[in-house]
């Protein structure tokens, strides 16, 4: 009878190290999709909340449609990512995609065992993060990622911006493989629609 105690004292012991979802398996679901929608929640830096929905399509291309009273806009596309305010009939605020943490999971091929890449690595039976940051460039930032097991899912991330401002988002039940027109992440397009110029 003790021996079969030890033995299940050992196995508890032992869950939590091998209960975490490996980065070969994370980089392996990030892969297995192109496209993907959700809805989500935003926790920004300020504290505020805003609600809407996502739309991925792999690779470099994300938008993020807010729900009222914000209405506002982000659009990741063409190698950058632009704020559309829904107030203002000013021109979009652009940067480079390259210079967000969020490039690192829109990227043609996500490997987390790129060197410098993977920060920490951590988890239980319940649920597994990874921070990332781009080798290159730590400066730009991280993003960490949370995701369930069994089957691997992602839940939010975190994105800590280059100034340390924190910017979270929950993702409710993601639909991958959704159907999704290029158009969504044109931001030429969207300006022209929108009557705006450069």
């Amino acid at each position: 009878m003790r021996i079969l105690t030890l033995a299940a004292t050992l196995i508890a012991l032992a869950m939590p190290a091998s209960a975490q979802i490996s980065v070969g398996e994370i980089s392996r679901y990030l892969n297995s999709f192109r496209t993907a929608k959700s809805e989500f929640t935003q926790i920004n830096a300020d504290g505020s909340i805003s609600t809407g929905d996502l739309s991925i399509s792999r690779p470099n291309k994300a938008r993020f449609d807010y729900d009222a009273p914000n209405k506002g806009l982000v659009i990741a596309g063409g190698g950058q990512v632009a704020v559309f305010d829904a107030v203002s009939n000013t021109p979009p605020e652009q940067y480079p995609l390259s210079q967000t943490p969020l490039s690192l999971i829109l990227a043609n091929n996500v490997d987390l065992g790129r060197s410098g890449m993977l920060v920490r690595h951590g988890g239980d039976a319940t649920q597994t993060s990874v921070t990332l940051q781009d080798p290159a460039h730590p400066e730009y930032g991280n993003i960490q990622l949370v995701f369930t097991p069994s089957p691997t899912t992602l839940r939010q991330w975190v994105i800590t911006d280059d100034t340390g401002s924190q910017t979270t988002v929950i993702l409710g039940d993601m639909q991958t493989g959704a159907s999704l027109g290029s158009s969504l992440f044109n931001i030429p397009v969207e300006m022209q629609r929108r009557g705006l110029s450069n």
